[in-house]
Protein backbone atom coordinates (compact mmCIF):
# COMPACT_ATOMS: atom_id res chain seq x y z
CA UNK A 1 0.00 0.00 0.00
CA UNK A 2 1.22 4.12 -0.57
CA UNK A 3 2.81 5.60 2.11
CA UNK A 4 2.50 9.37 2.63
CA UNK A 5 5.11 10.81 4.64
CA UNK A 6 4.36 14.35 6.51
CA UNK A 7 7.26 16.00 8.48
CA UNK A 8 5.69 17.11 12.03
CA UNK A 9 8.26 18.63 14.66
CA UNK A 10 11.57 17.79 12.60
CA UNK A 11 10.93 14.31 12.33
CA UNK A 12 9.41 12.42 9.45
CA UNK A 13 6.52 9.98 9.98
CA UNK A 14 4.68 7.68 7.44
CA UNK A 15 1.23 6.59 6.88
CA UNK A 16 -1.29 4.77 4.82
CA UNK A 17 -4.18 7.18 4.04
CA UNK A 18 -6.97 4.66 2.44
CA UNK A 19 -10.67 4.98 2.12
CA UNK A 20 -13.35 7.28 2.35
CA UNK A 21 -15.79 8.03 5.45
CA UNK A 22 -15.61 8.21 9.23
CA UNK A 23 -12.07 8.36 9.99
CA UNK A 24 -10.04 5.15 12.21
CA UNK A 25 -6.86 4.78 13.22
CA UNK A 26 -4.77 1.66 13.66
CA UNK A 27 -1.40 1.60 15.86
CA UNK A 28 0.19 -0.97 15.42
CA UNK A 29 2.75 -2.86 17.84
CA UNK A 30 6.32 -2.74 18.94
CA UNK A 31 9.03 -3.33 16.01
CA UNK A 32 5.82 -3.51 13.87
CA UNK A 33 4.64 -1.52 11.00
CA UNK A 34 1.71 0.14 9.22
CA UNK A 35 2.16 -3.02 6.86
CA UNK A 36 0.82 -5.16 10.18
CA UNK A 37 -2.44 -4.03 8.68
CA UNK A 38 -2.70 -5.79 5.45
CA UNK A 39 -5.18 -7.83 5.43
CA UNK A 40 -7.38 -5.82 7.58
CA UNK A 41 -7.47 -2.08 5.65
CA UNK A 42 -8.74 -3.24 2.24
CA UNK A 43 -11.98 -4.55 4.46
CA UNK A 44 -12.26 -1.44 6.70
CA UNK A 45 -11.74 1.33 3.74
CA UNK A 46 -14.59 0.11 1.68
CA UNK A 47 -16.38 1.96 4.49
CA UNK A 48 -14.33 4.05 6.81
CA UNK A 49 -11.24 6.36 5.77
CA UNK A 50 -8.20 4.43 7.42
CA UNK A 51 -5.27 6.10 8.71
CA UNK A 52 -2.24 3.63 9.70
CA UNK A 53 1.22 5.55 10.67
CA UNK A 54 4.31 3.97 10.79
CA UNK A 55 4.90 4.88 14.03
CA UNK A 56 8.05 6.96 15.66
CA UNK A 57 11.34 5.32 14.79
CA UNK A 58 9.45 2.56 13.05
CA UNK A 59 8.81 1.37 9.19
CA UNK A 60 9.57 5.16 7.39
CA UNK A 61 9.04 7.07 9.85
CA UNK A 62 11.99 8.78 11.84
CA UNK A 63 12.23 8.72 15.46
CA UNK A 64 11.32 11.78 17.41
CA UNK A 65 13.93 14.27 18.77
CA UNK A 66 14.99 13.82 22.21
CA UNK A 67 12.93 11.88 24.66
CA UNK A 68 10.88 9.62 23.55
CA UNK A 69 8.07 8.62 25.89
CA UNK A 70 4.31 6.97 25.65
CA UNK A 71 3.10 10.11 26.12
CA UNK A 72 5.51 11.99 23.92
CA UNK A 73 4.10 9.68 20.92
CA UNK A 74 0.90 10.20 22.06
CA UNK A 75 1.44 13.74 21.18
CA UNK A 76 2.81 13.01 17.82
CA UNK A 77 0.13 11.09 16.62
CA UNK A 78 -2.80 14.15 17.76
CA UNK A 79 0.27 16.70 15.56
CA UNK A 80 -0.73 13.66 12.64
CA UNK A 81 -4.21 14.11 13.06
CA UNK A 82 -3.75 18.06 13.27
CA UNK A 83 -2.35 18.19 10.36
CA UNK A 84 -4.91 15.97 8.32
CA UNK A 85 -7.72 17.99 9.54
CA UNK A 86 -8.90 15.38 11.61
CA UNK A 87 -11.31 16.54 14.69
CA UNK A 88 -12.40 12.90 15.74
CA UNK A 89 -11.25 9.63 15.08
CA UNK A 90 -11.88 6.42 16.41
CA UNK A 91 -8.47 4.69 17.33
CA UNK A 92 -7.46 0.95 17.24
CA UNK A 93 -3.72 0.58 19.31
CA UNK A 94 -2.42 -3.27 19.09
CA UNK A 95 -0.07 -3.46 21.98
CA UNK A 96 2.56 -0.93 21.77
CA UNK A 97 -0.20 0.98 20.21
CA UNK A 98 -2.65 0.17 22.89
CA UNK A 99 -0.41 2.04 25.10
CA UNK A 100 0.09 5.06 22.55
CA UNK A 101 -3.91 4.79 22.28
CA UNK A 102 -4.64 5.23 26.18
CA UNK A 103 -2.10 7.90 26.97
CA UNK A 104 -4.02 9.69 23.59
CA UNK A 105 -7.31 9.30 25.73
CA UNK A 106 -5.71 10.33 28.45
CA UNK A 107 -4.61 13.14 27.41
CA UNK A 108 -6.99 13.80 23.88
CA UNK A 109 -10.42 12.42 25.22
CA UNK A 110 -12.21 15.16 23.28
CA UNK A 111 -10.69 13.75 19.90
CA UNK A 112 -12.21 10.32 20.29
CA UNK A 113 -15.52 8.77 19.65
CA UNK A 114 -14.02 5.20 20.68
CA UNK A 115 -11.11 3.17 20.88
CA UNK A 116 -9.99 -0.09 21.22
CA UNK A 117 -7.28 -2.11 22.82
CA UNK A 118 -5.76 -4.93 20.82
CA UNK A 119 -3.82 -7.35 22.19
CA UNK A 120 -2.71 -4.83 24.87
CA UNK A 121 -3.00 -3.65 28.32
CA UNK A 122 -3.74 -0.66 30.47
CA UNK A 123 -1.27 -2.30 32.85
CA UNK A 124 2.43 -1.04 33.39
CA UNK A 125 5.34 -3.48 33.15
CA UNK A 126 5.58 -5.96 36.26
CA UNK A 127 9.44 -5.69 37.52
CA UNK A 128 10.39 -9.28 35.51
CA UNK A 129 9.16 -7.18 32.12
CA UNK A 130 11.12 -4.20 33.05
CA UNK A 131 14.69 -6.59 33.17
CA UNK A 132 13.50 -7.94 30.00
CA UNK A 133 12.81 -4.44 28.50
CA UNK A 134 16.45 -3.90 29.29
CA UNK A 135 17.99 -7.01 28.31
CA UNK A 136 16.34 -6.19 24.78
CA UNK A 137 17.84 -2.84 25.04
CA UNK A 138 21.40 -4.25 25.56
CA UNK A 139 20.62 -7.15 22.96
CA UNK A 140 20.08 -4.02 20.46
CA UNK A 141 23.12 -2.11 21.39
CA UNK A 142 25.60 -5.23 20.98
CA UNK A 143 23.98 -7.12 18.29
CA UNK A 144 21.86 -5.28 16.56
CA UNK A 145 18.00 -5.27 15.21
CA UNK A 146 18.10 -8.33 13.76
CA UNK A 147 19.26 -10.18 16.86
CA UNK A 148 16.30 -8.89 18.58
CA UNK A 149 13.11 -9.33 15.62
CA UNK A 150 14.47 -13.27 15.36
CA UNK A 151 14.41 -13.74 18.90
CA UNK A 152 11.31 -11.34 19.10
CA UNK A 153 8.70 -12.30 16.51
CA UNK A 154 7.88 -15.98 16.56
CA UNK A 155 6.56 -15.38 19.94
CA UNK A 156 4.44 -13.26 19.00
CA UNK A 157 1.87 -16.01 17.42
CA UNK A 158 0.46 -18.92 18.96
CA UNK A 159 2.41 -21.73 18.53
CA UNK A 160 -0.06 -23.65 15.92
CA UNK A 161 -0.05 -20.36 14.07
CA UNK A 162 3.67 -20.57 13.01
CA UNK A 163 3.03 -19.95 9.55
CA UNK A 164 6.35 -19.27 7.10
CA UNK A 165 4.37 -16.67 5.32
CA UNK A 166 2.94 -14.43 7.85
CA UNK A 167 6.06 -14.73 10.55
CA UNK A 168 8.45 -14.12 7.75
CA UNK A 169 6.30 -10.69 6.76
CA UNK A 170 6.54 -9.48 10.15
CA UNK A 171 10.06 -10.06 10.75
CA UNK A 172 10.65 -8.57 7.36
CA UNK A 173 8.82 -5.31 8.66
CA UNK A 174 10.56 -5.47 12.28
CA UNK A 175 14.02 -5.76 10.62
CA UNK A 176 13.13 -1.91 8.74
CA UNK A 177 12.53 -1.05 13.11
CA UNK A 178 15.95 1.53 13.28
CA UNK A 179 17.94 0.82 16.82
CA UNK A 180 17.22 4.04 17.96
CA UNK A 181 13.29 3.32 17.08
CA UNK A 182 13.83 0.26 19.17
CA UNK A 183 15.63 1.42 22.26
CA UNK A 184 12.96 4.56 22.77
CA UNK A 185 10.07 2.19 22.37
CA UNK A 186 11.58 0.04 24.46
CA UNK A 187 12.42 2.61 27.19
CA UNK A 188 9.18 4.51 26.59
CA UNK A 189 7.48 0.94 27.38
CA UNK A 190 9.22 0.04 30.39
CA UNK A 191 8.48 3.52 31.97
CA UNK A 192 4.77 4.03 31.23
CA UNK A 193 2.43 4.10 33.90
CA UNK A 194 -0.95 2.38 34.86
CA UNK A 195 -3.90 3.42 33.17
CA UNK A 196 -6.81 1.33 34.33
CA UNK A 197 -7.96 4.71 35.53
CA UNK A 198 -8.20 5.50 31.91
CA UNK A 199 -10.33 2.68 31.09
CA UNK A 200 -12.35 3.26 34.36
CA UNK A 201 -13.31 6.43 33.83
CA UNK A 202 -14.13 6.66 29.95
CA UNK A 203 -17.37 7.71 28.83
CA UNK A 204 -16.83 6.31 24.65
CA UNK A 205 -17.64 3.32 24.04
CA UNK A 206 -14.33 0.99 24.15
CA UNK A 207 -13.68 -2.59 22.67
CA UNK A 208 -10.94 -4.60 24.10
CA UNK A 209 -9.46 -7.52 22.05
CA UNK A 210 -7.60 -10.45 23.45
CA UNK A 211 -6.16 -13.21 21.67
CA UNK A 212 -7.00 -17.10 23.28
CA UNK A 213 -3.68 -18.20 22.91
CA UNK A 214 -1.61 -14.73 23.32
CA UNK A 215 1.57 -15.67 24.75
CA UNK A 216 2.39 -12.49 25.29
CA UNK A 217 -0.52 -10.33 27.28
CA UNK A 218 -2.54 -12.78 28.69
CA UNK A 219 -6.57 -12.54 28.73
CA UNK A 220 -7.18 -11.09 32.00
CA UNK A 221 -4.91 -8.42 31.26
CA UNK A 222 -6.36 -6.79 29.09
CA UNK A 223 -10.05 -7.46 30.31
CA UNK A 224 -8.55 -5.53 33.26
CA UNK A 225 -12.43 -3.18 34.05
CA UNK A 226 -15.77 -4.23 32.98
CA UNK A 227 -18.28 -1.65 32.80
CA UNK A 228 -21.57 -0.95 30.51
CA UNK A 229 -19.10 0.47 27.50
CA UNK A 230 -16.60 -1.45 27.54
CA UNK A 231 -16.83 -4.65 25.05
CA UNK A 232 -14.45 -7.57 25.88
CA UNK A 233 -13.72 -9.67 22.68
CA UNK A 234 -11.62 -13.16 22.98
CA UNK A 235 -10.31 -14.09 19.45
CA UNK A 236 -10.62 -17.80 19.08
CA UNK A 237 -7.54 -19.27 17.70
CA UNK A 238 -5.09 -16.80 17.36
CA UNK A 239 -1.86 -15.40 19.75
CA UNK A 240 -0.87 -11.95 19.77
CA UNK A 241 -0.94 -11.29 16.13
CA UNK A 242 -4.55 -11.81 14.96
CA UNK A 243 -4.09 -9.49 12.22
CA UNK A 244 -2.12 -12.24 10.56
CA UNK A 245 -3.77 -15.36 12.91
CA UNK A 246 -7.59 -14.30 12.07
CA UNK A 247 -7.98 -11.67 10.42
CA UNK A 248 -11.46 -12.31 9.85
CA UNK A 249 -12.67 -12.45 13.15
CA UNK A 250 -10.77 -8.87 13.62
CA UNK A 251 -12.21 -7.82 10.85
CA UNK A 252 -15.58 -8.59 11.71
CA UNK A 253 -15.21 -7.40 15.84
CA UNK A 254 -13.88 -4.26 14.29
CA UNK A 255 -16.71 -3.66 12.02
CA UNK A 256 -19.21 -4.66 14.26
CA UNK A 257 -18.11 -2.46 16.71
CA UNK A 258 -17.71 0.77 14.45
CA UNK A 259 -21.73 0.02 13.64
CA UNK A 260 -22.17 1.25 17.25
CA UNK A 261 -20.41 4.25 17.42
Amino acid sequence: MELKKLTLNDSSIAYIDKGEGKPIVLLHGFCGGSGYWEHVIPALSTDYRVIAPDLPGHGQSNPLKGKSTIENIADQMKNLLDQLSLSEVTMFGHSLGGYITLAFAEKYGGKLNGYSLIHSTAFPDSEEAKKGRQANIEKVNQSGIYSLIDGLVPKLFSPVNQDENYVGTAMEIGYSTSAEGAIDALNAMKDRPDRNRVLETSEVPVLLIAGEQDQIIPTEKTFSVSKANIKHSLIKDSGHMSMYENPLDLISEIQGYLSTI
